[in-house]
């Protein structure tokens, strides 16, 4: 999202990133299908629809050529509707979430993302990504949730390997780099250093090194790139500033402005 002026607003009056006021993640907003009382492995409740005309997915990875991985997310049946999350569940229409062995790691608004390979330690993992509702409810058919997993493998010294339904090869990526390191950490609901612009030159590169006393999600709009970040741990984001403008780069739990990327 481009912001005109330099305003500074968290993500809580977008309707794109959070809940309407007045509404909880949970709330059954729309009458499509049922609600059931079960959840999913993160607590949200399932909305259960015939399985003929069901929403499907099915996920694909692939090395990327320069770091990590670009997971692709083929839906049937359903669309993406970042402008209307928070809003009554709609047939066929949300968003997904990806996990990690079980962790969630973003919020996905399209059919593809980039996964950092800092966010993936050593070893095999399972990637899951979960169609839900504008509602946050979870689609589901005959009691479970609508969602595709690939395998992935992750090496050291930036080698990466990954496949999906796709079977597409593994390959090796070298390691990202920046031009620009930007430290940022949060404690106690507070922003160190205070949010400021970092100016960069189109084509840059730009590392986020952010640190949180609590679990939460970094959010870096117009680019649409998340980032989680677990509690205590410093996690690392490379953006390509390849769009010029003013982005601004917050916390979606806390809603907290981190810094705004000033790219000419």
């Amino acid at each position: 999202m481009l912001l005109a002026g330099g305003a500074v607003a968290g993500c809580g009056g977008r309707a794109t990133t959070h809940h309407k006021p007045g509404t909880s993640h949970e709330q059954a907003s729309g009458d499509v299908g049922t609600l059931l009382t079960a959840t999913d492995t993160v607590g949200h409740r399932l909305r259960e629809v015939p399985a003929q005309g069901a929403p499907e997915v099915q996920l694909t990875v692939r090395p990327d050529s320069e770091d990590g991985w670009n997971l692709q997310l083929a839906v049937k049946n359903y669309r993406f509707t970042p402008d209307s999350t928070g809003g009554a569940a709609l047939p066929g229409a949300g968003h997904a979430h990806l996990e990690l062995d079980g962790r969630k790691l973003a919020r996905l608004y399209g059919p593809w993302f980039h996964l950092p390979a800092a966010q993936v330690p050593e070893g095999a993992h399972t990637l899951t990504v979960r169609l839900y509702a504008d509602d946050h409810t979870a689609w589901a058919v005959s009691g479970k949730p609508v969602e595709g997993t690939a395998e992935l493998t992750a090496s050291a010294a930036g080698q990466t390997g990954g496949h999906g339904h796709g079977g597409a090869p593994s390959q090796s990526a070298a390691p990202e780099q920046a031009d620009r390191t930007v430290t940022i950490t949060v404690r106690d609901g507070k922003v160190s250093p205070a949010p400021a612009r970092t100016e960069l030159r189109r084509g840059e590169r730009v590392a986020l090194r952010v640190t949180s006393d609590r679990a939460d999600t970094l959010h870096v709009h117009g680019y649409d790139k998340e980032l989680a970040l677990p509690a205590g741990q410093e996690a690392t984001l490379i953006l390509t500033a390849d769009r010029t403008g003013l982005f601004e780069v917050e916390t979606h739990e806390s809603s907290l402005v981190l810094t705004q990327l000033l790219v000419r």
